[in-house]
């Protein structure tokens, strides 16, 4: 028998073995001073590409008022318990009200984190007999979510509807058999991507297949549709939708989520999440944070309308540039570059030391060997003088790119970790 650890030893993974020259600077680094469009990193200032405020509220003096005032009032431990037990509260179903009518849903419940929440709800919703058809390039909570599940499942090709069927006639094969029903789980929009999952043409298939369609809307809610409601408004389906999930740490720059449906499914979930029902209640200074943000997603569209303003002029003007964006459809917005790991380093100091540019770097086994990913997430607070500068500094770590520049700088960095 060999000893638990030994692989640990042996292989850090595909991530962990950058670590030592990576953490704190590539990986794990440390953004400092108030959450904006230009923050401190190693002392030095940048515009921030890397923050998922969509909307500008994590500072906005008006949230800080009401954050301040909630932490004064109730601290940062009430209610104590989960909510079944002692942490239920009148403002946490206001909450749940409030959010269930801005979605166009009966109702709604609150989760205490995100990620924990998608995985729970996803273990609650299916048995064994059952089976989970899902996108192939589906967030990791996700994946998570239907590992636990005891039943069968299959992976569709990313947004290939010609692929969700034949899963889908796969599925309807098996559930004869088994006596279960299916589930079918897509993103409003793909964090990586920026595409916004194909919800219209899933939708189409509801009759003929008979399958309940789930979709983690974190990047769509707030971002997408007239009203904010998210992708499932956007493209005219939000009734086709079975169960919405979405977070607040996206457009609401927030902690916590919330799943929405009808009455019934919502009342059946919240006695079954078992990552609800045995942990602590999302706290009250939280929760009345989480109003407010929702009563200025209502009622200022202002914030919405500055968030597209800087995404078109990003996207337009890298686009007109020769960038290659994928087919993002939201505000995400990828940067898509060939190169190996090491000229992704180099790559990415150059931005940060010489161009005062942060963004988030994404590298196999995220994305395929031979491609960099430098993600931009736009937000209300940046300014066309931010997209500016970006502009010019992308221009130039594309030219240095080509040019081997990174390629020459990258072999001192593999000598350094080979020695």
């Amino acid at each position: 028998m060999r000893d638990l650890f030994d692989k640990i030893y042996r292989d850090k993974g595909p991530l962990g073995k950058w670590a030592e020259y990576a953490e704190g600077y590539f990986v794990f680094p440390k953004l400092e001073g108030e959450i904006s469009n230009r923050m401190k990193f190693n002392g030095k200032d940048v515009i921030t590409w890397s923050i998922n405020d969509y909307l500008g509220l994590a500072n906005h003096p008006d949230v800080r008022k009401v954050d301040a005032e909630a932490a004064l009032q109730y601290g940062s431990a009430y209610p104590m318990g989960a909510r079944m037990m002692s942490g239920h509260t009148d403002l946490h179903e206001q909450l749940q009200e409030e959010l269930a009518a801005f979605v166009k849903k009966e109702a709604a419940y609150v989760l205490n984190f995100g990620y924990q929440g998608m995985v729970s709800t996803i273990d609650a919703l299916v048995g064994k007999d059952d089976i989970i058809v899902y996108d192939v390039d589906a967030h990791a909570c996700i994946i998570d979510g239907v590992r636990l599940h005891m039943g069968k499942r299959f992976t569709y090709k990313h947004n290939d509807i010609e692929s969700l069927e034949k899963n889908l006639d796969r599925a309807t094969k098996m559930a004869e058999q088994t006596g279960g029903g299916i589930l079918v789980i897509s993103e409003g929009v793909f964090g990586m991507r920026g595409e916004q999952g194909r919800l219209k043409e899933i939708a189409a298939l509801k009759e003929k297949y008979k399958f309940r369609f789930f979709v983690d809307d974190a990047h769509g809610f707030g971002t997408l549709g007239a009203t904010g409601a998210g992708a499932g408004e956007e493209q005219g389906v939000q009734n086709e939708i079975d169960v919405y999930f979405a977070t607040f740490a996206k457009a609401m720059a927030s902690t916590g989520a919330f799943i929405a449906g009808d009455k019934e499914i919502m009342d059946y979930l919240k006695y079954n999440l078992r990552s609800q029902m045995f942990a602590k209640s999302l706290q009250m200074q939280l929760v009345v944070g989480a109003l407010k943000r929702l009563d200025m997603l209502r009622s200022d569209k202002s914030h919405k309308e500055k968030l597209w303003n800087i995404v078109t002029a990003l996207q337009s003007g890298l686009r007109d540039r020769g960038f290659d964006l994928g087919t993002t459809q939201s505000c995400v917005t990828p940067v898509y570059l060939q190169g190996s790991i090491p000229e992704a380093m180099a790559l990415v100091k150059d931005l940060r030391e010489n161009h005062g540019i942060f963004c988030s770097i994404v590298v196999y086994p995220v994305i395929p060997k031979g491609l960099i990913l430098l993600r931009l997430i736009p937000t209300a607070s940046h300014t066309l003088e931010d997209v500016q500068i970006t502009l010019d500094a992308f221009s130039s770590i594309r030219e240095r790119l080509e040019n081997g520049t990174y390629k020459r700088m990258s072999a001192s960095v593999m000598a350094a970790m080979e020695s």
